[in-house]
C-alpha cells in the first residue's frame, strides 16, 4: 500500500500521464545538439551517397528508409529516442536530396523555393493550429497532432534547406560565412525567449527552421574542397563522424528514457 505522502499528488498526475503520452522530446540542451548534427549529417550523408552511388539508387534507397523511420515513428505510442531521430536523420538525408533534385534537375532557383517553402509551411502551422488550437510541441501525441508536427518538421527542413542554399550559393557568401550567419540568427530566437518573452512556440519554431541552414553549412565547410571554400576532409568521413557522434547522444537519451527500478 502507498503511505500517504509518497506517491504522485493528484495534481502531478495528468502531468506525468500527458508526459508518458507525449511523442517528441523535451527541448534540452542535448535536443538542439543531435538535431544540428542530424541536420549536418543529411547535408553530408546525402552528398557523399550520391557521388559514390548512382543517383536514381540513392535518392531510391533514402526514401525507403525515410518512410520506414517515418512509420516506425508514427506505430510507438510514446517517445522513444532511437526511434525519433532516427526519423528526424531520414528527414534530413532524403530532404537533401530531394531538395537538390527541385534545383539541380528541375532548376528551380533558390529564391523561388524559398519562397515557396515559406508559404507551405505558413500553410502547415494554420492548418495544425486551426485544428489543435496549438502549435506547441507539448501538445503533440499520436494521431492528428503528431501528423502535423511531421508536416512541419519536413517543411522546415525544406525551407531551411533552400534559404542556406541561397546564402551559400545565390548571395555568394560561401559556407563558413553562411554558417556563421547563421549561427547569430539561431541565437536571436533562444535569447529573445528570455530577454524581451518571445513566446515559447515561437522561439522554438523559429530556431528550429535555422537549424537546417546552421548544420549543413559547417557540414559542406568542413567536406568540400578548398576549391569551394571547404577544409577538405570529404563528405564521407564527416558523414561517418557525425553518426558517431549522433549514436553517442542518442545512445544517453536511450539510457536515461530505461525507467528505474523503485
Amino acid at each position: 500500500m502507498t503511505r500517504p505522502g509518497s506517491g504522485p499528488t493528484a495534481a502531478s498526475r495528468p502531468q506525468q500521464q500527458a508526459s508518458a503520452l507525449r511523442k517528441v522530446p523535451e527541448v534540452t540542451a542535448a535536443f538542439w545538439a543531435v538535431k544540428l548534427l542530424t541536420t549536418a549529417l543529411g547535408e553530408s550523408a546525402s552528398d557523399a551517397l550520391v557521388t559514390t552511388v548512382d543517383p536514381y539508387l540513392a535518392v531510391g534507397g533514402a526514401f525507403l528508409l525515410f518512410a520506414a523511420a517515418l512509420a516506425l515513428q508514427l506505430r510507438v505510442r510514446r517517445y522513444i529516442p532511437w526511434v525519433y531521430w532516427a526519423a528526424v536523420a531520414m528527414v534530413a538525408v532524403f530532404g537533401t536530396m530531394a531538395a537538390d533534385v527541385l534545383h539541380v534537375v528541375l532548376a528551380v532557383p533558390y529564391a523561388a523555393s524559398t519562397a515557396g517553402f515559406a508559404v507551405v509551411l505558413a500553410a502547415v502551422f494554420w492548418l495544425w493550429h486551426r485544428a489543435e488550437g496549438t502549435l506547441s510541441i507539448h501538445s503533440v501525441t499520436a494521431g492528428r497532432s503528431e501528423l502535423f508536427y511531421w508536416a512541419a518538421v519536413c517543411a522546415t527542413f525544406a525551407l531551411g534547406t533552400a534559404a542556406g542554399d541561397l546564402l551559400a550559393y545565390t548571395a555568394g557568401l560561401g559556407f563558413l560565412t553562411a554558417g556563421i550567419v547563421f549561427a547569430a540568427l539561431f541565437a536571436v530566437p533562444l535569447l529573445s525567449r528570455r530577454s524581451v518573452g518571445l513566446p515559447e512556440t515561437a522561439a522554438f519554431w523559429s530556431a528550429y527552421i535555422l537549424t537546417r541552414p546552421l548544420g549543413a553549412s559547417f557540414a559542406d565547410w568542413t567536406g568540400k574542397g578548398p576549391e569551394v571554400g571547404g577544409l577538405g576532409w570529404g563528405d564521407g568521413p564527416v558523414a561517418a563522424a557525425l553518426l558517431l557522434l549522433i549514436m553517442f547522444f542518442v545512445g544517453g537519451l536511450q539510457r536515461r528514457q530505461v525507467p528505474k527500478a523503485p
